[in-house]
């Protein structure tokens, strides 16, 4: 179970507005205690994509590396990732699939017509077959 909290996924929910017509992506840090994973707050980063930024999004390894030292810095976990799916459901893609990190929660907001609208997470599948869905508290 992932945790975000009201305020999170509000700013979530902007940035792929902000970014609309193409996808927005952040990192999610925060702790686990047990099972839930709790989101203290959710740090853009720049879609690096050179193409297809409606369709795509990607973080460069610098970012990456810069987020997980941000984290530790202050005693936070890089839990997982988000983004966007321009005029798409919250679903993962083939895509996503395809560079999915196992432990990772990938939360994805539609934003259809540039207005955010439904959000869900997911987990890689312990064989990275697939994505499981993760329930999403806000």
């Amino acid at each position: 179970m992932i945790a975000l909290g009201e305020e999170v996924l509000r700013a979530i929910r902007e940035h792929g507005e902000a970014a609309y017509p193409e996808e927005c992506c952040g990192v999610l840090l925060g702790s686990v205690s047990g099972e839930e994973r709790r989101v203290l707050e959710a740090a853009p980063l720049p879609n690096t994509r050179r193409e297809e930024r409606g369709r795509r999004f990607l973080i460069a390894p610098r970012d990456y590396r810069a987020a997980e030292r941000e984290a530790e810095a202050r005693g936070l976990l890089l839990l997982g990732f988000y983004h966007s799916h321009p005029d798409h459901p919250a679903r993962p893609s083939q895509y996503d699939l395809e560079h999915a990190l196992p432990w990772h929660s990938y939360v994805i907001v539609a934003v259809a017509g540039g207005r955010a609208a439904d959000a869900s997470s997911w987990v890689l599948s312990p064989d990275r077959s697939c994505f499981e869905p993760e329930p999403l508290l806000a």
